[in-house]
């Protein structure tokens, strides 16, 4: 078991007194799985994210990553946020070895491995470039090189394809699922875009409002084997959408 959350609670105090953000929350994540969290605005999914990230401590409930207990940030975890983040001032390269430079292990293996990531996903020629001067979907390709420099077993994105528009987050939503699976990565996914989260995942967990419980879990092995944008094309595609938008449609 890669994940494994285990009647995971949070409390936390704010200004108008005590709120509870999350109640009672269980799954597990397999080696390999790509899973994806939907739910309503506020209800907690990057809370959730944090703390498998190790970035905040549960009330309540257990959190393992590869059957440890999480209490702290942990190199098997690699975390891709909104933005891409990338420095305008450096260049790509510095960019995507950064993570190894501030964990001092930016040695020739690693280096290669950089190299070898660029290479593999066409942006070897683009090393010396800065960021401003990269597409938006290269500069995702970028902040995902990044993330894997240090080899991660499991990737968390956090709504890390809102920023961009709709036509190009089609489209890199779709190559970076190519290159997560590629990589054969574990991939959690957070996303308010209930087509997103079919067309990239093995199964979608749909969050009710806050505080926020587990409403459904869907396996979507009918999709399995099609790419993201085979997936939009299919009745089976549209079967899951609309069961996922009828349920969070009772949280609004």
């Amino acid at each position: 078991m890669m994940i494994d959350l285990q009647h995971v609670a949070l409390t936390y105090q704010s200004p108008d007194g005590e709120v509870e953000a999350l109640r009672d929350i269980s799954f597990q994540m397999e080696e390999g799985e790509f899973l994806s969290i939907v739910g309503p605005s506020g209800c907690g999914k990057s809370t959730l994210l944090s703390l498998i990230a190790g970035l905040e401590r549960p009330t309540a409930g257990k959190i393992l990553v590869d059957g440890e207990a999480v209490r702290a940030p942990t190199p098997k975890v690699g975390f891709m946020p909104q933005q891409d983040q990338l420095f305008p001032w450096q260049t790509i390269w510095a960019n995507v070895t950064l993570a190894p430079a501030i964990r001092h292990e930016n040695t020739p293996e690693t280096q290669d491995r950089v190299r070898e990531l660029l290479a593999r996903y066409g942006l070897t020629d683009f090393a010396g470039k800065l960021p401003g001067q990269l597409s938006g979907g290269m500069r995702q390709r970028c902040a995902l090189i990044r993330t894997l420099a240090t080899d991660p077993k499991i990737l968390l994105l956090d709504e890390s394809f809102s920023a961009l528009d709709y036509q190009t987050r089609l489209s890199v939503s779709a190559d970076i699922c190519r290159i997560i699976r590629q990589e054969r990565k574990t991939a959690l996914l957070v996303t308010h875009d209930i087509s997103e989260a079919i067309s990239m995942s093995d199964r979608v967990v749909v969050l009710s409002r806050r505080p926020a419980e587990i409403r459904a879990i869907h396996d979507l092995a009918p999709l399995q084997g099609l790419g993201p944008m085979e997936r939009r094309d299919s009745e089976a595609f549209r079967g899951f959408f609309n069961l996922i938008w009828k349920e969070l449609e009772l949280d609004e």
